[in-house]
């Protein structure tokens, strides 16, 4: 299965084990970057928890998602405009100040990243933030019928050093529910 697929397959499903999950930490250390009520692009949605979080913090939220699925269910759960697209599609030029990719862009093949990379910073003005989070790792490949790319702090800094971005925070947590171990970034558009 395609990772795409694997979200289309059970939208509803994936909605209700995620849409809970309480990520006002991340979202707090990311927030301490971005000016109030600036404009977020939420990059892979999902469930849209955390585009709402932010639209009720008063944040022009635009949310994103590959997965016509998920946009569906981001679009009830959220009332916003979700728009469908994959991340290879990305079309904006400096429309916002910030960009939220929590635990998608690691759905992407290593080989792609650059790329992506390449259209987020387009789609962010001069000085903008980005914050992207991965397993922590160096595994690739399919598992539990997706496809992932692991990241460790030294890999993730560099990915970001070498596509435009000056690392401005970079850490390493676990998650307390999983105990899946992640890393995160959070850097500034070069």
């Amino acid at each position: 299965m395609d990772t795409i697929g694997f979200y289309d397959a059970d939208p509803e499903g994936y909605s209700k084990k995620t849409f809970g999950s309480d990520m006002s930490p991340s979202r707090d250390r990311f927030l301490r970057f971005v000016e109030p009520g600036c404009r977020i692009i939420d990059l892979g949605c999902g469930s849209g928890r955390d585009s709402l979080a932010f639209h009720r913090m008063g944040y022009a939220v635009t949310p994103v998602d590959g997965s016509e699925g998920m946009c569906r269910i981001a679009r009830r759960n959220t009332g916003l405009e979700v728009r469908h697209l994959m991340f290879s599609e990305l079309d904006y030029d400096a429309e916002f100040d910030a960009a939220w990719a929590f635990a998608t862009l690691l759905h992407l093949p290593s080989a792609e990243l650059p790329d992506v990379l390449a259209k987020i910073r387009r789609a962010l003005v001069p000085g903008g933030v980005l914050l992207m989070s991965f397993k922590e790792g160096d595994f690739e490949g399919e598992r539990d019928g997706r496809h992932y790319t692991d990241m460790t702090q030294g890999s993730l800094r560099a990915l970001a050093e070498s596509n435009g971005f000056t690392v401005l925070d970079l850490w390493s947590d676990t998650d307390p529910v999983s105990g899946i171990r992640w890393c995160d970034v959070i850097a500034r558009r070069s």
